[in-house]
């Protein structure tokens, strides 16, 4: 199993559209550059807010290749390879190519509800069928339950490969509690923009983010300078974002993140149903913060 450092900013990268609904893949190639050039540490490619749900199969094949392509191994790239089926991912695991791709984020199973053992015996099933290092996501606003701190802290201990948690749980004391008493190989990285900066003093090595699609310098900076311990600095740059962050949200992910992006100039305003663009209100206030930002739009 290759090492993988996951310290820092990774940017979940949205997938662009254009007007007719196809991907956009000449914008996601300069946002790939944009990404890369402004500091994001690594890219994680197919999550949740690439709307990966609605991406055939031939398009995600054609994102991958494009990212991997055009990263040219300058950051790591993780991808989004997760389910409610164990059987479906562990043979994609078994059979599918993953030349260029660093590790794997795969989400808690959705819709079934599974069991705690449920859960530990379907990331037992990922570990065992790949050496690719994984990272486990727990975000019950959107599987319908929740990876206690004992399963992921189970899961650690047992399986090398398992590298790293993508915690969404919004519950600070069960991220404390798998950052208290995790083993030494294994990491806790934020899953929501709002609570990077005290997950991070509390022992959080970075987070994933949204907002870094826009803003993937100054976001990167304020996760640099907590984990340094510059922690004035890294809290002026939270709360210039406090606003934007319940933006970002209130129409869903990634309608925030695309009308962000559709300001800056970067993409079409586009998203495919069931998602749909954030409200002409959202998209004002957007607007309004980022010029006071000084951010041209």
């Amino acid at each position: 199993m290759a090492d993988i450092n996951l310290k820092g900013m990774g940017v979940a990268l949205i997938t662009p559209f254009k007007e007719d609904e196809s991907v956009d893949y000449e914008a996601l190639g300069k946002l790939v550059d944009y990404q890369v050039q402004n500091g994001t540490d690594y890219l994680v490619v197919l999550g949740t807010t690439a709307e990966t749900p609605t991406l055939t199969e031939e398009e995600k094949k054609h994102i991958i290749e494009l990212v991997v392509t055009k990263v040219n191994g300058r950051i790591p790239i993780v991808l989004g390879l997760g389910g409610n089926c164990t059987r479906s991912i562990v043979e994609k695991l078994k059979n599918d190519n993953f030349d260029g791709i660093d590790a794997i984020l795969s989400v808690v199973p959705y819709y079934n509800k599974p069991s705690q053992e449920g859960i530990y015996q379907h990331y037992k099933a990922i570990a065992e069928a790949t050496t690719l290092p994984i990272v486990l996501y727990n975000v019950p606003g959107r599987t319908g339950v929740n990876m206690t701190a004992e399963t992921t802290l189970r899961i650690a201990r047992e399986f090398k490969n398992v590298v790293a948690v993508k915690e969404a749980s919004g519950n600070i004391t069960q991220m404390d509690d798998i950052i208290k008493n995790k083993p030494a190989n294994f990491n806790v990285i934020s899953g929501d923009d709002g609570v990077a900066f005290p997950l991070i003093t509390l022992g959080a090595i970075g987070v994933i983010s949204v907002i870094g699609n826009a803003f993937p310098r100054e976001f990167s900076r304020m996760v640099r300078l907590a984990l340094a311990g510059d922690y004035e600095s890294a809290r002026t740059i939270h709360h210039s974002f406090t606003e934007l962050f319940s933006l970002l949200f209130v129409d869903g992910n990634p309608a925030g993140a695309k009308s962000m992006l559709n300001a800056m100039g970067f993409i079409e305003n586009k998203l495919r149903l069931p998602l749909v663009p954030t409200r002409i209100t959202t998209f004002e206030k957007i607007r309004d913060v980022l010029r006071q930002l000084s951010i041209k739009c």
